[in-house]
């Protein structure tokens, strides 16, 4: 077993509480223009800031520092036509075969269905993968831990990164999305979590007019 190594926490700041009290409203401001879009525009990102993105996703808490994701960045216009290819056949099934009503009830106000133009016109898509097992510096395998979690909680600040870098994006989860895995040539080990469409907003881009819960539905201070 490797032993443990430490060193002394430097890179944490402390501030006022007026202080941070006021980042926090300015970060809770800016995060609240957060909207998921689904119509892009095609105009190229240059690959820096995705590169940037993505390094922000990699430094999320995980599962024993084994870092379980993994980010496959498409933006070869074959390589996302057989995404959309594949994802609307079975966007086709879910809305029109396997969804029950419940299910459909609740997306009738978002005015999403089985057609995905988005997965072509945007100029990035994201696949993330969460992998089962790592390899060590030695050379050996081993199983990774909470691997779900770590991976959600890299797509969250993925997104945030996103967000903060002046770009929108849309959480795209066909069901299943093992065409993933296969079109892009990833490994049986690792399960595909979501594929983030990336990118401008359409200049003509409309979103849904929703509400979110206030603090005291979503949250209990004991």
């Amino acid at each position: 077993m490797q032993k443990a190594v430490f060193q002394q926490l430097s890179s944490y700041i402390e501030y006022s509480v007026e202080e941070m009290i006021q980042r926090a409203v300015d970060f809770r401001d800016q995060m609240q223009k957060r909207r998921t879009v689904r119509h892009f525009s095609d105009k190229p990102v240059p690959r820096e800031i995705i590169e940037l993105c993505v390094l922000t996703a990699g430094t999320a808490p995980n599962g024993a520092n084994l870092q379980p994701w993994h980010f496959v960045v498409v933006s070869d216009p074959k390589v996302k036509h057989e995404i959309r290819v594949a994802a609307e056949e079975e966007e086709n099934d879910f809305y029109n075969r396997r969804a029950p009503q419940e299910w459909l009830d609740a997306l009738s106000p978002l005015g999403t269905d089985e057609h995905k133009p988005f997965l072509e016109t945007a100029p990035y898509l994201i696949a993330i993968f969460g992998k089962k097992h790592s390899e060590l510096p030695d050379g050996r395998k081993v199983k990774n831990y909470y691997v779900h979690e770590s991976v959600g909680i890299a797509t969250g600040m993925l997104i945030t990164a996103i967000h903060n870098a002046g770009l929108v994006s849309l959480t795209h989860t066909p069901s299943p999305m093992g065409f993933l895995n296969n079109i892009l040539n990833v490994s049986s080990d690792a399960k595909p979590f979501l594929l983030l469409v990336t990118g401008y907003p359409a200049d003509d881009a409309k979103v849904p007019v929703i509400q979110k819960k206030p603090l005291e539905e979503i949250a209990t201070f004991i």
